[in-house]
């Protein structure tokens, strides 16, 4: 019986929108992960257990426990299954489930009866209205709903949807359905793939895919648990749908077994496969477009400009003359002069060098497998502890920052740097977990979750930060290249064209526009709850990213200090750090014209969580322009001969 039988669960809306993922390396190597579990083997008859994960929606990003509404419930009890703290940050609750299934039995079974009241009746409704879906997990599996992609080239290629949907709203193109009314998903067919071979014993399960109907059961007589006499069965097309508003739902599944010539090795590759890597390699083209747009005008001032401007101030005939010229040699006693506000930028540095590493170590890890979607949560888990580890790195780097800008003041830089931005960070993620709890949501972080969040801040990040802080301040920095005047240089009107908001426009544009592409893909995959696997992809983005940001800045450092502006410090990292305004500025454009979010909480969740990721792509950035900006004021004014 195929799905085309049965009144199926109306397929969404968006089943144009494909998994933004691909395999693990961008070269297209299939069957390699490292998924952390072992396989196992499944003997005719042995029990396979299905554990519910969680109910969410791409249009409120609030997920609920399974058990939140009134579907059947386990004879044992609902019993929970441990969860690591990605999962629980993501508001997974794995739990037990009512389906019992056997290897290799193909049966039909009621699993039970629910009398909805009035209340039940209505969050059901709610939930089908926004288009929840169903995750469940079988031997390590995400259940799935199989789709039928086209390819560039015409070819069709199965692919896999995350869940399955809970309802379906009537619509005059569904036959014997009224349009406005929500239809619950009451009967599942259970499709488990699975692999036998000679060099193992048993069988192995290498797919899970869930098919979901809406049928309203009839029975004979006064219905009986133990053998309920079902009318409605065998299943018909001519079966009306369960409206959700009914007073009681049968709910039912079926178990149908395939066999697979997938390995087990394999078995995620459907999960994981996107048929538009041609994307990614055309996103990668432009970058790269960028890239050597702008290395060739670096290129052009280090090689023509820079060897011209050196020659002629290192001639000693010359010397006179250039007294009265101007150039970027004029500012050389205040190049190197303090900034002000240098604490809160050394203090910038210090985390941006902090996501820095740990942004590379984290992409590492993934595109070595060890951060695998079997791994549930794995990603967020590792993240945030390579977050609290890096903390040395951030304190190391502002104190060597700070103790180039000859600060005294190592108690202020230890505080900030340890807990302005985590402390935003924190103070944004704990007002928005208030409002979540509001909505009786699971994605709602526990208070002990919460708790043990504030002890790895306070006893292992902070301490860390306090170890950088010391290890930079005992090291011993190089000479400057050039001493610093006691009365600064007046610094001469500017061009319009080197105003900050035009440098920070021009800075900040480049950069954001060669990841762009890259971008829409891990936004989707977090808004629109897709997985993302192409790291290979990404890390090539990354490099491109601080190649950009790099030369960007040294060109717009140079033509500020040729037109006598020696306050660089700033500006090199706001030019490039702009790049995270253009994120946080096309954040709302996304979420105009590509998300469906509906409520208050959900809209103030996307863009609080939107501002988050902004300030830390700003650090980031901002901190590699003012790091190469550095590299290259140090050069120009080590290569100068200076009275």
């Amino acid at each position: 019986m195929c799905s085309s039988d049965l009144l199926p669960a109306r397929r969404s809306t968006t089943m144009q929108r494909r998994l933004a993922v691909a395999l693990l390396l961008a070269s297209g190597a299939q069957a390699f992960y490292l998924p952390g579990v072992a396989p196992k083997e499944y003997q005719d008859g042995d029990r396979v257990d299905i554990r519910v994960h969680k109910l969410s929606s791409p249009k409120t990003h609030l997920p609920y426990d399974y058990y939140s509404l009134p579907f059947c419930e386990p004879a044992e009890g609902k019993i929970r299954v441990a969860e690591n703290l990605g999962e629980v940050l993501h508001g997974a609750v794995i739990q037990n489930s009512p389906y019992e299934i056997l290897m290799g039995k193909s049966e039909f079974k009621v699993c039970c009866r629910n009398k909805l009241n009035r209340a039940q009746k209505t969050n059901l409704v709610n939930k089908v209205r926004m288009d929840y879906r169903i995750h469940m997990i079988m031997d390590n599996l995400p259940a799935a709903t199989k789709m039928i992609a086209e390819m560039p080239d015409g070819t069709k290629k199965d692919m896999y949807d995350r869940g399955f949907r809970l309802g379906f709203i009537g619509s005059k193109d569904i036959p014997g359905t009224e349009p406005g009314t929500a239809y619950v998903n009451n009967h599942l067919r259970f499709i488990v793939k699975y692999h036998k071979s000679d060099t193992f014993s048993g069988a192995r399960i290498v797919g899970f895919e869930v098919e979901a109907y809406s049928v309203k059961h009839t029975y004979e007589g006064e219905w009986n648990p133990k053998d309920p006499k079902l009318t409605s069965v065998p299943l018909r097309p001519d079966l009306p749908p369960m409206p959700a508003v009914s007073n009681e739902v049968i709910f039912t599944y079926d178990v149908v077994w395939e066999h697979s010539d997938i390995a087990w090795a394999s078995r995620w590759d459907l999960y994981l496969y996107m048929g538009d890597d041609q994307v990614h390699w055309f996103s990668i083209l432009n970058s790269l477009v960028i890239v050597l747009l702008l290395s060739g005008i670096v290129a052009m001032i280090m090689v023509r400009t820079l060897r011209r401007d050196l020659a002629e101030y290192n001639s000693a005939e010359e010397k006179e003359e250039l007294l009265e010229e101007s150039g970027w040699k004029l500012v050389h006693a205040d190049v190197l002069r303090t900034p002000p506000q240098s604490t809160l930028l050394a203090t910038s540095l210090g985390t941006g060098m902090q996501l820095l590493c740990m942004a590379f170590i984290s992409i590492a890890c993934a595109m070595l497998g060890f951060l695998s979607p079997a791994n549930r949560g794995s990603m967020l888990t590792v993240t945030l502890l390579l977050f609290v580890l890096m903390g040395c790195v951030a304190g190391y780097s502002a104190a060597i920052v700070y103790k180039s800008f000859k600060g005294i003041q190592w108690k202020a830089l230890t505080l900030l740097t340890a807990f302005l931005y985590p402390g935003v960070t924190f103070l944004i993620f704990f007002v928005l977990n208030f409002f979540i709890w509001g909505q009786a949501s699971s994605g709602a972080v526990p208070f002990g979750t919460m708790f043990a969040l504030l002890c790895i801040w306070f006893l292992i990040s902070f301490p860390l930060v306090w170890v950088g802080v010391w290890l930079g301040y005992r090291r011993e920095l190089k000479d400057p290249p050039v001493k610093t005047n006691m009365v600064p240089r007046v610094i001469p009107s500017q061009a319009w064209y080197l105003n900050l908001l035009f440098t920070m426009l021009i800075g900040g544009i480049l950069p954001f526009g060669a990841v762009f592409i890259e971008l829409y893909f891990i936004m989707s995959s977090v808004w629109l709850q897709r997985f993302y696997y192409v790291f290979g992809f990404l890390a090539l983005v990354l490099f491109i990213l601080l190649v950009t940001c790099g030369e960007m800045a040294i060109v717009l450092c140079y033509f500020q200090l040729c037109n006598e502006n020696y306050m660089w410090q700033w500006r090199a990292f706001l030019n490039t750090g702009s790049a995270g305004l253009f994120l946080f500025g096309y954040s709302g454009v996304y979420f105009s014209s590509t998300l469906e979010i509906m409520g208050v909480v959900s809209t103030m969740l996307y863009f609080g969580y939107m501002f988050v990721a902004s300030m830390g792509f700003l650090l980031v950035t901002g901190t590699v322009g003012y790091m190469c900006s550095w590299w290259f004021v140090l050069q120009i004014y080590g290569a100068v001969k200076v009275d």
